[in-house]
């Protein structure tokens, strides 16, 4: 496994530093993403399976530790303590699912929600600061938190990461909308995670060819053009035309 932290300085707090997906069938995953980003793959810390464009790693591909969780990507914020940021999000309204726990020299994990459910993970870097390129075609590009009520979210997160998202010089990688704008009213709240795509509707050939479908067709948004699509094992994503 390859360690990027010579390359990678860390990401500040709440800055979206990686994202990875729990799956039935890893091998079936490393299959229909391999063809689609071109990334290719290395095992790393236990169970888990690194994504790389070039020598860069980019992504994480996981085994599902219990068939009932859903299959999906998770998201992970940076934070210099994934303790205290625990206990703020406890705080503010929010629940620890796992609490914070090593992994091995890497760094630190905790699965945590908002008020309203979404579910996302912390990351305190070890050797493992996160992604090595992002916002370009195959990378992370962007993530939309879909929400229920956008002021709840906008309360939550504005005090979590306030210098991420408003401080000097803040570039924000993810942002808020209503869910009923793009989704039907069961799907819960939840965070969708964009990776970049040189021509939204080409890639979309590919995501079917591949067994794939698509959730919602292009459509544009104030941070590009958005198809949101699923894996052929049903993990969401969307695809970004910048």
């Amino acid at each position: 496994m390859a360690d990027n932290a010579a390359r990678v300085e860390p990401y500040g707090e709440g800055v979206p530093c990686w994202v990875d997906a729990q799956l039935p069938d890893v091998e079936a995953g490393k299959r229909f993403y391999g063809e689609l980003f071109g990334w290719r793959f290395e095992d790393a810390y236990g169970t888990s399976t690194w994504a790389y464009r070039d020598n860069d790693p980019v992504a994480a591909l996981a085994p599902k530790a219990d068939g009932r969780l859903p299959t999906t990507w998770t998201l992970h914020f940076a934070t210099p303590d994934a303790t205290a940021l625990a206990g703020r999000i406890e705080a503010a309204g929010g629940q620890v699912v796992t609490a914070p726990v090593p992994v091995g020299p890497l760094g630190t994990t905790a699965l945590v929600t908002d008020p309203e459910g979404a579910v996302f993970a912390l990351w305190q870097p070890g050797t493992h600061h996160g992604f090595a390129r992002r916002h370009e075609p195959g990378t992370f590009a962007w993530a939309e938190l879909y929400a229920r009520d956008t002021k709840v979210a906008n309360d939550f997160y504005g005090t979590l990461f306030h210098d991420a998202l408003f401080g000097p010089g803040a570039s924000p990688d993810f942002g808020r909308a209503d869910l009923a704008e793009v989704f039907p009213p069961e799907m819960p709240p939840h965070f969708l995670v964009h990776f970049g795509a040189e021509d939204a509707e080409d890639t979309l050939v590919a995501v079917r060819r591949l067994g794939g479908r698509v959730q919602v067709p292009p459509f544009d948004a104030s941070y590009g053009r958005v198809a949101v699509v699923t894996d052929d094992q049903g993990a969401s994503f969307a695809l970004l035309q910048r």
